[in-house]
């Protein structure tokens, strides 16, 4: 049998070598920067055996940090729709996922990045890349105002978290999730599309 000189075989280490390689690849450079090359380089694998395991570089960025989601198939849901009720849809689509199974998964994500630079940064790629461009790409405002419309949304989105499922702040624990998209749809709404009086130049 023959094989590349030094790159590792297909065997149950292999896939465990890539995640990690994989993880400080995506905390030291960023999801753009990172490559599919670089991490199988890392890991001694060949590259197609990376995307042999986890198919595309998004796949395995949400391999690495152990995502309890995948944006891709939960934004299209909140992105197809009224554009003025987007807000409405994302936090919705949200706190469905914060209160099922996967929220669990979440609320220990969120606790080492409080606490773990590396898993930090790990979660801000997670948000800006997987998350806050998906939902950009889709409004109608000036590109220039989108990193900051979309921070600040996050903001709103992260407390929300923080207060209903880390620290469990009553009422707010335990409110109805309608009643929290009530609420604080409008608030994220005027984040991404609204007018920001003061924010930016005119």
């Amino acid at each position: 049998m023959s094989g590349r000189t030094g790159r590792r075989p297909g065997n149950p280490d292999t896939r465990e070598a890539i995640l990690a390689a994989a993880r400080t690849a995506f905390a030291a450079r960023g999801f753009d920067a990172a490559s599919i090359r670089a991490i199988a380089g890392a890991a001694g694998v060949d590259p197609a055996l990376v995307h042999h395991y986890f198919g595309s570089k998004d796949k395995l960025f949400l391999a690495a940090m152990n995502a309890p989601i995948d944006p891709a198939r939960l934004l299209p849901g909140v992105l197809d729709g009224d554009p003025e009720r987007i807000g409405e849809r994302l936090v919705r689509a949200f706190l469905a996922v914060w209160d099922s199974p996967a929220g669990m998964a979440g609320v220990a994500l969120l606790r080492s990045a409080v606490t773990t630079d590396w898993t930090a940064r790990l979660l801000r790629e997670f948000l800006v890349t997987q998350v806050l461009r998906r939902v950009l790409q889709h409004l109608d405002a000036d590109p220039a105002e989108l990193p900051l419309r979309g921070s600040l949304a996050a903001t709103q989105m992260g407390g929300l978290v923080l207060m209903r499922y880390v620290i469990r702040l009553e009422p707010l624990a335990s409110t109805p999730s309608e009643t929290l998209v009530t609420a604080i749809g409008p608030g994220v709404q005027r984040y991404l599309t609204g007018p920001l009086d003061g924010v930016f130049p005119d």
